[in-house]
């Protein structure tokens, strides 16, 4: 009786602890799907192939970024029947925006893209903009500031002052110029103006081609200031006012792509940005005395030797001075 009683309690034991690894078993496999479904961009392996609506959302500093590019050629593979790029960015790298641009055109292909200022699209955001096909912009957004601009901090003075030289031996007068050690020469100011001016050509020979103005329109649209997207509806610059309700309608009206298709947010596989800290609930940035083409401003300045750091070079990044 009493050995009965023993093989039933083992049974139990032993039904609990396989219902307990089953249970371990299934967890770790939600889990594995979960990653993959991150790794996957956002999209999700399940319903990719579905008819839907992707939403891209380019935020922050934009640089290049390989796995956005893919991303975009996976949406491209997808069944995606429109793509909506919600921006709110102040811009980044020049290298990073064309890198987004000419993705976006090569999406703009296959799919209808439509870009949504949701906040902010200035300098590389812009460019960002006009990688699409139809640009729509809440009332009160900030677009614009299209130009270029380098800034080089220099020391020379202070360490003259603390009785600081610094010796270079170079192969020839304008390697590593302008530095933050020595005078800018009239030669190194030059060399570096001749590099804003062509990536500025670039950038405004786009929104001459992209946005159909010329002459006057242009100079005006393409002086470096920003806009509220009430401004730039006459410059040109925004199609149209409103946000994405406006441009599911129109991409009904034109596209023949259903109101009632699910939109999916898709992701470029990664948790965060390395700029996070840069950004604020309204998309501001603080980038003072750093070589950036302009930004809205907001984080310590202890965080602008890291973003110096991060975007060294020409920078299409909206960055208005401040005084305070």
């Amino acid at each position: 009786m009493s050995l009965d009683a023993d093989a039933i309690v083992d049974r139990r034991r032993l039904r609990r602890r396989v219902t307990l690894w089953r249970t371990l078993a299934l967890i770790a496999v939600v889990v594995v799907i979960a990653a993959v479904y991150a790794a996957s961009g956002g999209a999700g392996l399940i319903g990719e192939s579905r008819a839907h609506v992707a939403r891209v959302t380019v935020g922050g500093v934009i640089r290049t970024d390989r796995e956005r590019i893919k991303m975009l050629e996976r949406i491209g593979r997808s069944g995606a029947e429109a793509v909506i790029v919600a921006i709110d960015s102040p811009g980044g790298t020049v290298v990073g925006a064309e890198q987004l641009y000419d993705a976006l055109r090569r999406l703009a292909e296959k799919k209808p893209v439509v870009a949504v200022v949701n906040g902010l699209a200035a300098s590389g955001g812009y460019v960002a903009a006009l990688g699409t096909d139809r640009i729509f912009a809440h009332r009160n957004a900030i677009v614009g500031s299209i130009g270029v601009i380098f800034q080089n901090p220099n020391v020379s003075e202070l360490l003259k002052t603390l009785g600081v030289t610094v010796e270079d031996i170079k192969s020839s007068p304008l390697k590593a110029e302008p530095n933050p050690y020595s005078p800018t020469s009239p030669e190194e100011r030059k060399a570096m103006e001749a590099l804003v001016l062509d990536s500025y050509d670039w950038f405004r020979t786009l929104v001459r081609e992209r946005r159909k103005i010329d002459g006057a329109e242009l100079a005006q649209a393409a002086d470096g200031r920003v806009f509220t997207a009430n401004q730039a509806m006459p410059l040109k610059l925004v199609d149209e006012l409103g946000g994405e309700r406006a441009a599911r309608e129109w991409l009904e009206k034109n596209k023949n792509v259903s109101s009632d298709l699910r939109v999916r947010d898709w992701r470029a596989g990664r948790f965060g940005s390395e700029f996070s800290w840069l950004e604020t609930a309204g998309g501001v940035v603080r980038a003072l005395g750093l070589p950036l083409a302009g930004a809205l401003l907001s984080s310590e300045a202890m965080h602008n030797a890291a973003a110096r750091a991060q975007l060294d070079g020409l920078l299409a990044l909206w960055h208005p001075s401040l005084t305070d």
